[in-house]
């Protein structure tokens, strides 16, 4: 523990923060460069209950998360790698990473808006996946500026008509903010100068033991959700809403991830990765989910504006090295993702996601920590 808070405070001061059990902002500090030659930055937020957040300009992303447990030990509880190289490679499923210009899939890489049609890329089996292949949101670089009086790190990105196929110039902002309740709040922002779909989430993996722990399903999990939005055999959704109760994804009540995983193995989920329809949706962060770990103590709060949760139980890792040489087996850490439903660009009764000209897109997420 000595030696963790040791380390954390020279790292914290070679960032320029002096007391790493304050509230402060740290950053820029050189991170690495892309191939292409562009540099990566670092920024470092921390608060007096010694929380800290280590973000990069690589996909607006966040690459380490130390939280307490119950008995005030430090741990990173997200998955990610120490260096850009990495971030780049196979190894990185969209770790920590802001998604987009629209999470999540999009059938066949198809949508009409106004009468056009547009192709985007197919690059999960038959559908578009997460914003493309080589320019989507978390590929790319994002400007960075520190906002001191709010302890935050302000992400911002152009991104031209027609990246990734998707029309409009998108101009967006992704603020990390962490607070003394060991909040951290993300709010994005975006507006366009032409109708374009957009639904933005945040991409961490969370094992609430610590990053490289062997499994995640042993944690509990409520969700405010009594429906799902079923999907077909490439996981896209078929339109309907279906209750969840009596089923393996009934989460209504604090459940083991692992309680009922087995039924969902040989489906085409693989495990859990689900969209599940919240019942609240307000103009202010409602709750949205609860993860428990029973060994460590630690919960996250999941709080949002968004109308939808995407649980994913990292079925597809694959056991690759990340942060100091830790292995992330399969099921190893899962992810809540709160953002508008797959392919609603596509299917009429789902909450739209069009922004328009004039309009600026506007949702806000939190992860907040505690310990039980």
């Amino acid at each position: 523990m000595a030696q963790l808070r040791l380390t954390m405070a020279i790292f914290l001061a070679a960032l320029g923060a002096a007391d790493p059990a304050r509230a402060d902002v740290a950053g820029p500090k050189p991170f690495g460069k892309t191939t292409e030659g562009v540099m990566i930055e670092e920024y470092i937020l921390s608060n007096k209950n010694g929380v800290v957040v280590r973000l990069i300009t690589r996909g607006a992303a966040i690459a380490e998360l130390h939280v307490p447990d119950k008995s005030g030990k430090l741990a990173d509880v997200v998955l990610g790698f120490d260096n850009v190289a990495d971030y780049e490679s196979d190894k990185n499923q969209y770790f920590g990473c802001t998604t987009g210009r629209y999470a999540n899939r999009i059938a066949k890489g198809k949508f009409t808006i106004d009468g056009n049609t547009y192709q985007v890329a197919t690059n999960n089996g038959p559908n578009h996946l997460h914003g493309g292949i080589t320019r989507s949101l978390d590929k790319v670089a994002w400007k960075a500026e520190t906002l001191p009086k709010d302890n935050a790190v302000r992400f911002s990105y152009s991104s031209p008509d027609g990246e990734e196929g998707y029309p409009g110039k998108l101009d967006l902002t992704v603020t990390y903010t962490l607070t003394d309740k060991n909040e951290v709040r993300i709010d994005y922002t975006a507006t366009t100068n032409k109708a374009t779909p957009v639904n933005l989430t945040n991409h961490s993996y969370f094992n609430l033991s610590g990053a490289g722990t062997p499994s995640v399903l042993e944690h509990e999990l409520t969700l405010d959700a009594k429906e799902v939005t079923p999907a077909d055999d490439t996981l896209i959704p078929t339109g309907k809403l279906d209750a969840v109760a009596g089923t393996p994804l009934d989460f209504t009540k604090a459940t083991k991830l692992g309680a009922r995983i087995a039924a969902l193995i040989a489906t085409q989920y693989k495990g859990y990765d689900h969209n599940f329809v919240l019942s609240k949706r307000e103009a202010t962060p409602t709750f949205a989910a609860k993860l428990r770990d029973p060994n460590s103590g630690r919960v996250m709060t999941v709080l949002t504006t968004q109308p939808g949760i995407q649980v994913y139980t990292g079925n597809y890792l694959m056991g690759q090295q990340g942060k100091g040489g830790k292995a992330f087996p399969k099921q190893s850490a899962v992810c809540l993702e709160t953002h508008h439903f797959p392919d609603a660009i596509n299917q009429k009764g789902f909450p739209d996601v069009i922004l328009r000209p004039g309009a600026t897109y506007r949702q806000t997420c939190i992860y907040a920590f505690s310990a039980e």
